[in-house]
């Protein structure tokens, strides 16, 4: 049984480009890296699946082991786009600057893989009682369209007895986080001279009125829910773009806005957009405009996981810090559907992701290794 220097694998990762982007211009296939990673694994003795998505998207669910339970090590396989110009390296080229290594997902998060290989290295010849299941998904940076399939796909069927996922937390493990929702308001007015008002329908006018309305709801969830744990403890909601319009004589005709909602756990985003919706037909009927509401894409619940759950406080025990929560969303919700213990864990730190020069320090590399050892063995090798 061999083993590629790890540092030959993370080089192999980032050379493999795998951008997931909402602009069909920018957007590619993760394939490369789903087949680097099923090789890899195959050659070690792994069940390797790999579940199409969609057209070039795929995810890979690679199993050592058989029965119930087990230990569930998950990642996403895709990067931001980048912009090479910014990057004082190549991106898809491995740099090593000594304390670090710099390259497009090193720290977000295709590295983590390498590493989950590195941590197989004397555990393979000895007999697994609970099986490992490695676990890349597709379009984690836009959609979440993999983990969501894997969620639907598997629905009924318990995953593993536990799930790690290796998101850049710098090795403090992470059992809160709030959820992600990008929407969109489109109204459609009636233009004319904006010399008479009564020639049309102000389609700004009515956005000017949804927006209080968002502004008032903001102001209450802000009020009802708050959680100490977050280091912003509110809900946030940020009107990100708007766009309506095309002259100052003229009566706006339509207009567009895209916001971003962050609720905490405990908070629903069906209901959040049911409040929503309530408060938009009677400005329609008001200033006599169709309005239209819809998610940019599903949302991202919010997660939370019980602060007395086996893996939150082995966790704990093997990093030496007490479990936290952070702004960001992850894949986490869907794993716990699929019946997993979940946290996030990962030896990156997220200041760096979605960044020019995106490094990971090499001091980190060694002490997660040294963690999965643990967590493969206390999941896979021990008896349940």
């Amino acid at each position: 049984m061999s083993f590629l220097p790890l540092k030959d694998r993370f080089a192999a990762l980032i050379a493999a480009p795998s951008v997931s982007c909402t602009q069909p211009a920018l957007d590619q296939s993760n394939l490369l890296v789903i087949d680097l990673l099923a090789n890899w694994l195959s050659e070690l003795g792994f069940a390797c699946e790999k579940q199409q998505v969609e057209p070039g998207k795929f995810n890979l669910i690679a199993t050592y082991g058989s029965g119930p339970g087990g230990l569930v090590l998950a990642g996403h396989s895709d990067t931001v786009p980048f912009d090479e110009a910014l990057w004082q390296s190549d991106p898809l080229t491995l740099t090593d600057t000594g304390d670090r290594w710099v390259g497009l997902g090193v720290c977000d998060m295709k590295g983590f893989f390498a590493l989950i290989i590195e941590a197989l290295q004397g555990l393979l010849d000895q007999p697994f009682k609970q099986p490992l299941i490695i676990l890349a998904t597709c379009d984690e940076e836009s959609s979440m369209s993999g983990a969501r399939a894997l969620a639907e796909a598997e629905a009924g069927r318990p995953l593993g007895r536990a799930a790690v996922i290796g998101e850049p937390t710098g090795l403090k493990p992470i059992r809160l986080h709030k959820g992600v929702m990008m929407e969109r308001i489109d109204i459609l007015g009636q233009s004319g001279h904006s010399s008479d008002p009564s020639l049309g329908h102000s389609a700004l006018d009515a956005m000017h009125g949804v927006m209080g309305e968002l502004m008032q709801l903001r102001r209450q969830w802000q009020q009802d829910y708050r959680n100490p744990q977050f280091s912003v403890p509110q809900p946030t909601l940020n009107f990100g773009c708007i766009h309506g319009g095309d002259n100052p004589n003229r009566i706006c005709g339509q207009c567009s806005l895209e916001f971003d909602l962050r609720p905490l756990p405990g908070m629903q985003p069906e209901a959040l957009r049911a409040a929503i919706l309530q408060k938009l037909q009677p400005l329609a009927e008001q200033h006599q405009v169709s309005i239209d509401f819809a998610p940019l894409f599903p949302a991202v619940p919010p997660f939370e996981q019980a602060a007395d759950a086996e893996l939150v406080r082995l966790a704990e025990r093997l990093t030496g810090h007490t479990a936290a929560a952070v702004a960001f969303g992850t894949e986490a919700p869907y794993f716990q559907q699929l019946g997993c213990e979940t946290l996030v864990l990962g030896p990156g730190d997220i200041d760096c992701a979605h960044q020019p020069g995106e490094y990971l320090d090499t001091d980190r590399l060694l002490p997660t290794v040294h963690l999965l050892r643990q967590l493969i063995q206390h999941y896979c090798l021990t008896p349940a």
